[in-house]
């Protein structure tokens, strides 16, 4: 069997439902036959590590740990779900507190156990906030970290594809911006539905403006949505995004989505939020997104509930000043 890599990929929260798909999707698309299982909860992650081995995916050595340093040690690569899941009611940001220590934790244990490791996804909410948590403890370079962010944008091409009775794969380049939140900023300028740009049916009567309004707000709340229809947290396209991501660090096909991504530039400063990207074996770059003046400022908008998340973080004294930050992890400035 060919593997993408022979290389150590360890899914952090393997317990949980995202975590347990992780695995088991990084098996079915071969990323690598060394695949870790960790989570805190022995018992459940047993039974994960039994019924990968029931699958038996040839060449597979599937291994499994609750100990932190065991599991890290070695690792290559890394997908961590391991935070607080969303319950019914909770917004992202209402795990902000607890998941942010534990991103903290992580980005510590890296540093200690793994500082070698080439690249880390984070999923677990609020991403851009615990992914940024993760970088700066974890002391590696900005290019080495990137966070979930490619659901907005796969919800809003589910959308248009039932609004207009289309395949999805007629929806092109549907594309959500800045936090994975509340304040995402949906663009509209880059996609075009069935070859046509959406921003030219936007207004019309194929495509009401008050018509198009609705669906923004159910591309905002599309994790509300399976959350009321499942009574659990989205698990499935999570789990497939993320291993879309670390697939393609690993030097596999390039991700086709957004990608939250450290930036630091004229416009945005010391945040982790969604933006176009490329992912390779080189690392994550940032292409600054192209938009209309309206869709821009909705982006600055979203950068600027990002700050306030990012400020109350260090506020709670879980990270610190940002005029600090290069002392902690000198590869930011």
């Amino acid at each position: 069997m060919d593997y993408l890599t022979n290389e150590k990929l360890v899914i952090v929260g393997a317990a949980g439902m995202i975590g347990s798909n992780m695995a088991q999707t990084a098996l079915m698309m071969h990323l690598t036959p060394e695949i870790c299982l960790y989570d805190p909860y022995a018992p459940a992650l047993e039974g994960v590590a039994e019924e990968l081995n029931h699958c038996a995916f040839e060449g597979a050595n599937v291994t499994f740990t609750s100990d932190i340093k065991e599991a890290l040690t070695g690792a290559a690569y890394i997908v961590n779900s391991g935070g607080a899941a969303r319950k019914a009611g909770m917004t992202r940001e209402d795990l902000l507190k607890g998941n942010a220590e534990i991103a903290e934790q992580f980005g510590k244990d890296v540093r200690k156990y793994c500082p070698d490791v080439k690249h880390i996804v984070v999923i677990f909410n609020p991403a851009d906030i615990t992914g940024l948590i993760t970088l700066l403890y974890s002391g590696l370079k900005p290019s080495q970290v990137t966070t979930l962010a490619a659901l907005d944008s796969t919800r809003l091409q589910t959308e248009l594809s039932k609004y207009f009775s289309l395949p999805a794969s007629k929806i092109q380049n549907p594309r959500t911006y800045g936090g994975h939140g509340e304040q995402m900023a949906v663009f509209a300028s880059t996609t075009t539905v069935d070859g046509k740009p959406l921003d030219s049916i936007i207004g019309t009567d194929a495509l009401p403006t008050e018509e198009w309004d609705k669906m923004k707000t159910r591309v905002i709340q599309g994790g509300k949505n399976i959350i009321d229809l499942r009574g659990r947290s989205s698990f499935q396209s999570p789990a497939y995004l993320s291993i879309e991501m670390i697939a393609a660090a690993m030097g596999g096909k390039p991700f086709r989505w957004p990608a939250g991504v450290y930036v630091n530039s004229a416009k945005f400063n010391h945040i982790m939020m969604a933006m176009e990207t490329s992912i390779t074996k080189d690392g994550v770059t940032v292409i600054p997104p192209k938009g209309t003046p309206g869709e821009l400022q909705e982006l600055e908008n979203s950068y600027r509930h990002l700050c306030a998340l990012r400020d109350e973080v260090i506020s709670m004294g879980i990270l610190p000043p940002v005029s600090e930050w290069h002392k902690l992890n000198p590869y930011i400035y």
